[in-house]
Parts: C-alpha cells; sequence; structure tokens
C-alpha cells in the first residue's frame, strides 16, 4: 500500500513539475505573438491617448505588436474586470487609472479586488486637468465662469467620463469648494463628453490636456485655468487655478498598467522592462510631455513602487469618497 502512496505522490510530483516547466519554458518564450492592451474607457480621451503612445514604444520592447482595444461601461469596471478575469499569461494587460483602479472599489460592488486581483506593472504618469466650457459660454474669466454657476446652479451642467472618473471626483470637489451643486452628466468616456460639450449640449468640463488641447486650439471651447500649482510648459498662456482666482483647487490623476493575478513573475518582469525602456524612449517621453504628462521617476515605475502608491491611494480617497456620499445611483 506504501508503495502504491508513493508511486501516487512521485507521478503527482512528476505532473506538478512538469506543469512548472512548461510555465517556465512559456515565461521565457513571452512574448511569442502580440499582447493586448486593454483601455477600460472610450477612444478620444486622455486614457485612450496615453495607452496608444505607450503600447508603440512598448512595440518596439517587446518585439511584437501591442493591439489596444477598448472595453468599456460603468466608469471602467467593464474593461477593469476583463484584465482581472484574463489568462494570467502576460498576453492581456490593462491600463487604469486613480478612478478605474482606487475610486471604482468605493462606489461600484466590484467583482474582483483591485489590490489581491492584480499583478502591478508599472506607473506611467500623472497630469493636472483644464477647467474648460462650451465656446457659447458668456463667462471670459474664471471668476466670472464661477459667478455664472453660482447665478446657475438650476440650469448648469458638467460632464464627465462616467460616475467614479477622475473627471466625475474633480467636479464634485469643484462643487464644494464652491458650495453650489449643479447637474453632472456622465458618460462612456472623455471623448464623448467632449463631443457634447463642443456641440453646446453641456456647459462646462474639467478634462485633461491630452483631451481638450486641440479643441482649445481651435477655438471649440473655452479655457479658464489649469488644476495646478505652475503653468504647463506645452501652454504657458493658460493660468493656474491661483492665478485665475480660484486659489488651492489642484486636481491631478495618473495612469499605470496591471496584469491578472497569477501572471508569472518573470512575464511581468518583461512586461515591466518593455514600459521602463518606452518611457525613457525620447520619442515616447516627447510626446507624453506634449500631452502634459509628468512621467514619474524610473525608481517609481516598478511593480513595487506601483502596489504601494496604489494601496496609498485607496487608503487616502476611500474614505473621502464614502464621506461626500458619492456612490453609484
Amino acid at each position: 500500500m506504501k508503495r502504491y502512496v508513493l508511486a501516487a505522490a512521485l507521478i503527482a510530483g512528476a505532473a506538478t513539475a512538469g506543469l512548472q516547466d512548461i510555465r517556465q519554458a512559456a515565461a521565457q518564450a513571452f512574448p511569442s505573438r502580440p499582447v493586448t492592451m486593454v483601455v477600460p474607457l472610450g477612444p478620444g480621451g486622455s486614457t485612450d491617448v496615453v495607452a496608444r503612445v505607450v503600447a508603440e514604444g512598448m512595440r518596439a520592447a517587446l518585439g511584437q505588436p501591442v493591439i489596444v482595444e477598448n472595453t468599456t461601461g460603468a466608469g471602467g469596471t467593464v474593461g477593469v474586470g476583463r484584465v482581472a478575469r484574463a489568462a494570467p499569461d502576460g498576453y492581456t494587460f490593462g491600463i487604469g487609472h486613480s478612478g478605474t483602479n482606487v475610486v471604482n472599489g468605493a462606489i461600484y460592488p466590484l467583482q474582483y479586488d483591485l489590490l489581491a486581483d492584480f499583478e502591478p506593472i508599472g506607473l506611467i504618469a500623472t497630469q493636472p486637468f483644464f477647467i474648460v466650457a462650451r465656446k457659447s459660454m458668456p463667462a471670459t474669466n474664471l471668476a466670472e465662469l464661477v459667478t455664472w454657476l453660482k447665478a446657475n446652479p438650476d440650469k448648469a451642467t458638467e460632464g464627465n467620463s462616467g460616475i467614479g472618473t477622475p473627471s466625475h471626483i474633480s467636479g464634485i470637489l469643484l462643487q464644494n469648494t464652491l458650495g453650489v451643486k449643479w447637474t453632472m452628466v456622465p458618460y462612456r468616456g472623455a471623448g464623448q463628453s467632449m463631443q457634447d460639450l463642443i456641440a453646446g449640449n453641456t456647459d462646462i468640463q474639467l478634462d485633461t490636456p491630452a483631451t481638450s488641447m486641440g479643441h482649445i486650439q481651435s477655438g471649440l471651447i473655452k479655457v479658464y485655468a489649469v488644476t495646478a500649482k505652475e503653468r504647463l510648459a506645452m501652454a504657458p498662456d493658460i493660468p493656474t487655478t491661483d492665478e485665475a482666482g480660484l486659489p488651492g483647487f489642484y486636481y491631478s490623476f495618473w495612469h499605470a498598467l496591471w496584469a491578472p493575478k497569477g501572471t508569472p513573475k518573470e512575464v511581468v518582469a518583461k512586461l515591466n522592462a518593455a514600459l521602463r525602456t518606452a518611457l525613457a524612449d525620447p520619442a515616447t517621453r516627447k510626446k507624453l510631455v506634449e500631452l502634459a504628462q509628468v512621467i514619474f521617476p524610473a525608481d517609481q515605475q516598478t511593480p513595487e513602487a506601483l502596489h504601494a502608491f496604489q494601496k496609498a491611494e485607496i487608503e487616502k480617497w476611500w474614505p473621502i469618497i464614502k464621506a461626500a456620499g458619492i456612490k453609484v445611483d
């Protein structure tokens, strides 16, 4: 009987060892075919734009195409969920930001754990918002816009990329700062909300330079300020909120990459190396800087740094969001 037990144990051990060998070989060969980067928001928004710049930079480093696929819905929860359910082999990973991978955990009943069900790959960059409005908005500066909002709370509308997204959270913070409530209009992404702002269907928006700069330059929308302490190098004529009359109102958000839980460490390391190579490439850096992205320093681009950063962001924002009563209706 003992011999049968021993034989069974040896067979099981051999099978396990064989599976481990297969996994190691697959990890060593990674990537042997194109990989997919899931964008949890719609085309045309800053997450989509940043994703495509980073994907192109990673393509050269990986030696395989990085296919960008938009999977939208419920403020990014659908796309992030797709990554959580994907095979943990490195061929599907996702880009996310402080809304999709931090805030959503406080306002949505998620079917995944934002920390436990993903393997962090690395931080990319952070960026501020522009305060913008429809072209026909009568206010000519931020002080006049504030006056208009306070005088028209029952009429004013503000578009955003979805409940819980950075544009929504920053809009709530603006309402709290001014002590006025107006109507928030959620969309499936910044591209869609921007189109309605251009069409004059909404009044104001807090949006990224990546999405709004071209429309500002074309005169399709108005801009009042950047939500940062310093003016942007790519838009030196746009004043800060301090300069424009709303001192201390700052807001920025960041992007990063994650793989499904259980993705082999060797594969995560290769994806991280490709990301870091892309972020060090002068051409990629130039494109990101032109989009007003502030690239994280090299020592903050590791998987470990992303995990610690995301955990700290959750601990910071979840109590604030829950206290403010921000939730899905």
